[in-house]
């Protein structure tokens, strides 16, 4: 079979169509039974359609998960970036004229854009113990408690983004799961079709009611 081009919704419809009426249609079901092809052959074939369907559906909830996952943690991220930026702002402002404070602070260069030396950077910036530094903060407004609430924020972010990479962790655990079980259940209906193939040789229109085009 070439499935290649078909979807794996596609696929299931497919195979459930042709299940489904290998049973209902009385000619087909004489022809396959004669080939072995009776109720307990074609209810093996249900149940790996079943279980295949099961892990399709499964996958698709498992992405959805992480989409959501996905979006929590970029929203997190943002709002740790803008709160951030003003700060960081303002500190510049406040020690310009100390450029070990800067340092310290980690108020120097370019905000990192790769996410873990991003995250340390605002986690040295708001980690503070030094009261002089917390002092001279505070006559530019960013007060202690606004650098609790950096604090809280970075502690958001991480969480947000453990959540996320559990999810894709899973994502692609289910991932695999559905590959192998799409491989096993078209391995089941290559055999399923060519014993059809057989069994309806001389009546190919009807191969058109197990999803195949008729042969011309």
């Amino acid at each position: 079979m070439n499935n290649s081009r078909k979807s794996e919704a596609a696929l299931l419809e497919q195979y459930r169509v042709a299940l489904e009426n290998v049973k209902n249609q009385p000619e087909i079901a004489s022809e396959m039974e004669e080939l072995n092809y009776n109720k307990d052959k074609i209810s093996e074939g249900e149940q790996l359609l079943a279980e295949t369907r099961a892990a399709y559906d499964f996958k698709k909830q498992e992405d959805d998960e992480t989409t959501e996952a996905s979006t929590a943690f970029k929203k997190e991220k943002e709002q740790l970036d803008i709160l951030y930026r003003k700060h960081r702002k303002k500190a510049k402002v406040v020690f310009r004229k100390q450029p070990e404070t800067l340092k310290k602070i980690g108020v120097v260069g370019t905000t990192p854009r790769a996410y873990t030396n991003w995250i340390e950077t605002t986690r040295r910036f708001y980690n503070q113990t030094d009261q002089n530094i917390i002092d001279q903060l505070a006559t530019i407004k960013i007060t202690p408690k606004d650098i609790t609430s950096g604090n809280m924020q970075i502690q958001e972010v991480e969480n947000a983004r453990a959540k996320y990479l559990k999810e894709v962790g899973e994502s692609e655990d289910a991932t695999k799961q559905k590959d192998a079980a799409f491989a096993k259940m078209e391995d089941w209906m290559r055999d399923f079709y060519a014993v059809a193939d057989i069994a309806l040789e001389d009546q190919p229109q009807l191969m058109e009611a197990l999803g195949r085009k008729r042969k011309s």
